[in-house]
């Protein structure tokens, strides 16, 4: 029997996981410079406006071989895909913006944040079985499971689990509207043009993130100029590329398993600053990655459950 989940789904999204480890860093780094809002701003801003000019192309080559009938189902499809990416992009901003005030707070760490943000992995199942009656099956719950012991073992370099701060209440958040964006991504992709449905959620999430700049941040040029290179990296490739391949990778796969597949971010951004900045793994981070990477190979073994 042919799964929902298949082989280009599982790359597309493993390669989304590997921007977005990298952009990680890149993120960390903006922080230091950059106000919240204004980070995100005007790197979602960024990713829209990448994608734009090969919308257009795109759009130009195609009309001239369209009839009439072709022209005006064009323009329902068009309609349809900013609804949707409106919806999806409200969701996208709420999540990144509380993701990215979580690094600004006492007592937060990038690996702690990881691991919270990565709880999408049990929300997306639980929020899929609650609202749109998605059933997962047993296994599948077991990799989300090992997945997010891998992740602890990862993401915390001490037992500071009982050390709760705001920053760990701000990444929950984030990862709870990282799940209805994902189940939304996987419910409205199939009907729409996967770059154009990324590219209306990034200007969504890039104009509501800028009008809260102006109205609780004064961002310093000064300050957005040194900020700007990992601007730019998190923009063009977080934003332009690998969001857009998150979008089509769900076409292919079913959404708990994207999840855990995209959960991969938080090993290859611990793999990068081992490469980068020549952080050494520990034993307890080797084996968080061994862990996931179980959790993976496993879960494509899955077949995906009928919806009732």
């Amino acid at each position: 029997m042919k799964t929902k989940t298949q082989f280009k789904g599982v790359v597309l999204l493993l390669l989304t996981a590997i921007i977005w480890g990298s952009s990680f860093l890149a993120q960390t780094i903006g922080s230091e410079n950059v106000p919240g809002f204004a980070f995100m701003g005007i790197r979602t801003l960024i990713g829209a406006l990448f994608l734009l000019p090969f919308i257009i192309i795109k759009d130009k080559a195609a009309s001239k071989k369209m009839t009439d009938e072709e022209k005006q189902q064009k323009k329902i499809a068009d309609k349809k895909v900013l609804k949707y990416g409106m919806i999806i992009g409200v969701f996208l901003c709420i999540a990144t913006d509380f993701q990215q005030f979580a690094f600004y707070q006492p007592g937060a760490s990038t690996g702690k944040i990881a691991f919270i943000t990565a709880m999408y992995m049990f929300f997306v199942p639980m929020i899929g079985l609650i609202l749109f009656k998605k059933r997962v099956s047993l296994i599948t719950w077991l990799c989300v499971t090992i997945g997010f012991v891998g992740l602890y073992f990862l993401c915390f370099k001490t037992p500071e689990i009982t050390a709760i701060n705001f920053g760990d209440v701000l990444s929950l958040i984030c990862a709870l509207f990282f799940a209805f964006q994902i189940l939304f991504i996987e419910k409205f992709a199939p009907e729409c043009d996967g770059i154009k449905l990324s590219c209306i959620q990034f200007f969504t999430a890039g104009t509501i993130s800028t009008i809260l700049m102006f109205i609780f941040e004064r961002p310093d040029f000064a300050d957005i100029k040194a900020g700007l290179l990992p601007i730019l990296y998190s923009g063009i490739m977080s934003c332009g590329f690998a969001y857009t391949m998150q979008v089509i990778g769900q076409k292919y796969c079913e959404a708990t398993i994207a999840s855990l597949l995209m959960c991969m971010e938080s090993v290859f951004a611990t793999l990068f600053a081992a490469l980068f900045l020549h952080e050494s793994l520990s034993g307890r981070e080797i084996a968080g990655c061994i862990i996931m990477f179980t959790a993976i190979v496993i879960s494509q073994f899955t077949t995906a459950p009928k919806k009732n």
